[in-house]
């Protein structure tokens, strides 16, 4: 299976229609691969707090549309990476959100579109970033985890700040996960942390990691970019520098079930326990 990462750089002085025009053109270049995958809210930057709201867009927005021409174009399958949705209330039982959306309120919200140009997922961000101001603050929490059934493999989707929950990624392997794709503006003060929970979840999953982040820098922000993709052993398969790049990796998803039946230690969860009495 062929992967490409596309580290898309974030310039302050290219305007969104021109950013997305251009990740439109990188995606039709990669016809060939299986999978291609953008970053976290490539459009205006996991930082550009302020741009949120400007540039927020319905789910089947101007970035689904031309995501949608250009994974047709190529023939492949896009995670296209997250953008400010503004979501719009569903009607009852709709199997666009499994939970209802309050009208107006925004999400980071990951779109996985299939060769045809097929919306086959979409995912609102769990764990929202912040502490209490930014992301957390304007955007409203996800609640449901979301696995793509792809020819070569199951993929689970997560967010940037989900990497650091373990149990999400749990929960993802448990819905039948056996590549997790992780797009992110992961910011480069914190690069380090960003290749060690790649591993730490690749390992601890036995799957497949494909990490893909942002390059430049988003509202005085500097990305740390090092896209990276992780085999099931936690080992690196690719990595890429700190500026805009294409990583294409080859791998083999079937490696996901020997290491599972090699070392099975997924088997031996303990799960239930009690808390210690108060």
């Amino acid at each position: 299976m062929r992967a490409s990462l596309i580290q898309i750089g974030v310039d302050e002085d290219e305007s969104v229609e021109a950013r997305r025009a251009r990740a439109a053109c990188l995606v039709r270049e990669q016809a060939g691969a299986d999978l291609v995958v953008l970053p976290e809210l490539w459009t205006t930057g996991a930082f550009a707090y302020e741009a949120f709201a400007a540039e927020a867009e319905p789910l089947r927005g101007p970035t689904y549309e031309a995501m949608a021409r250009a994974a047709r174009d190529a023939g492949v399958w896009l995670h296209a990476g997250s953008i400010p949705e503004r979501g719009a209330a569903q009607p009852a039982g709709s199997p666009a959100a499994k939970s209802p959306a309050a009208e107006g309120q925004l999400y980071n919200t990951s779109l996985v579109l299939s060769p045809s140009g097929e919306l086959a997922a979409a995912y609102r961000k769990i764990h929202r970033f912040g502490f209490d101001k930014g992301e957390v603050v304007l955007m409203g929490a996800g609640d449901t985890l979301v696995t793509v059934t792809l020819p070569e493999t199951t993929i689970g989707v997560a967010t940037c700040y989900d990497l650091r929950f373990p149990e999400l990624f749990r929960g993802l392997v448990d819905a039948g996960a056996e590549t997790l794709v992780i797009p992110a503006g992961w910011p480069e003060r914190r690069r380090s942390h960003w290749t060690l929970l790649a591993q730490a979840r690749a390992v601890e999953n036995q799957s497949f990691v494909l990490a893909c982040g942002t390059a430049g820098t988003h509202a005085g922000v500097p990305q740390a970019g090092h896209s990276i993709v992780v085999d099931p052993w936690g080992e690196v398969l690719a990595e890429a520098g700190p500026d805009e790049e294409v990583l294409t990796v080859e791998f083999d998803p079937a490696r996901v079930a020997r290491t599972r039946d090699q070392f099975p230690a997924l088997k031996d969860r303990v799960l239930g326990l009690t808390p210690p009495a108060a």
